[in-house]
């Protein structure tokens, strides 16, 4: 049996198998037994904040006196950085109860996060694996990442939506390759699908997209195959965890860096640090119970 017929023959195998098994279910996590109830607004309460649209995020005055002001309490967590991590991070900490307090040196997303792909992709080449390498682990990575695909792209619709991406094929073989390959995709997204999967013509393809090559590689196009995955503005996307955090009940302070920290003389562990704000000059002592995060 040549490659090409056992790879199409895997394909279809496991195409059945995700049918028979009518998808994942994917259940919600418990809620973390360390998670702060007695004292802090439920998740109920913080989604009505969050959701509302003439909530205001809290005044940089406000953030920079609750991180190093006279008044400041000690914070659970300290995070060092505003990038998509340390955002997220403080985002569910604050949730959770917990009194988070974020500083980043330059801008919100100044760093790697305004420079990702833009992609919200659901997976396909870990399904590609998973098929190839019969590796249920790397199918439930699919799962996974549609579910998140999914949540990001309804959680902000104004900054996600949907992108055609566009797969040349320029021989009979990649055309059935490709469309098996992505039709079993749109099936294992099931009801976190965004788009169906479809085969265009060379004429077709050719009308859509003008600048694609009509020749590769000796061979003549013979169609393409176009899927769906997210695209996000990423930049953006980071501003509204930091905002999200804030209005959550977390002081968050762009244009401000940690100078130094504090640390116990017994037991070396750090429990402070000094911060300063870049814009005003002031600086001031930020204490924590727990933990510091470096983003």
């Amino acid at each position: 049996m040549s490659a090409s017929a056992t790879r199409l023959r895997r394909l279809a195998s496991v195409a059945v198998a995700v049918t028979a098994c009518g998808g994942a279910v994917l259940l919600t996590p418990p809620v973390s037994s360390n998670d702060r109830a007695s004292g802090h607004p439920t998740v109920e309460s913080l989604r009505q904040i969050i959701n509302d649209p003439s909530a205001v995020v809290p005044s940089r005055t406000l953030q920079e006196s609750a991180l190093i002001g006279t008044k400041s309490g000690p914070l659970d967590i300290l995070v060092v950085g505003g990038g998509a991590t340390g955002c997220g991070v403080a985002l569910d900490a604050a949730t959770r109860g917990l009194r988070v307090g974020l500083v980043e040196r330059e801008d919100f997303s100044s760093g790697t996060s305004s420079r990702s792909t833009k992609l919200i992709h659901g997976g396909v080449r870990y399904l590609e694996k998973a098929v190839f390498g019969l590796d249920y682990g790397q199918l439930k990575l699919v799962f996974h990442a549609l579910e998140e695909r999914k949540q990001v792209i309804e959680n902000a619709p104004h900054l996600c939506h949907a992108l055609p991406c566009m797969t040349p094929c320029f021989d009979w073989f990649e055309v059935v390759y490709y469309w098996m390959g992505l039709k079993m995709y749109d099936l294992v997204a099931g009801r976190r699908l965004l788009h169906f999967s479809r085969y265009y013509s060379a004429q077709e393809s050719v009308e859509l997209f003008p600048t694609l090559a009509s020749k590769g590689k000796g061979k003549s196009l013979r169609g393409t195959v176009v899927y769906y995955d997210g695209q996000m503005n990423d930049s953006r996307l980071n501003v509204g965890l930091a905002c999200t955090a804030a209005l959550a009940g977390a002081a968050v302070l762009n244009h401000a860096e940690v100078v130094s920290f504090l640390k116990d003389e017994g037991t070396q562990r750090i429990i402070g640090a000094r911060i300063r704000d870049n814009l005003s000059g002031t600086e001031g002592m930020s204490f924590q119970q727990n933990v510091h995060i470096n983003d």
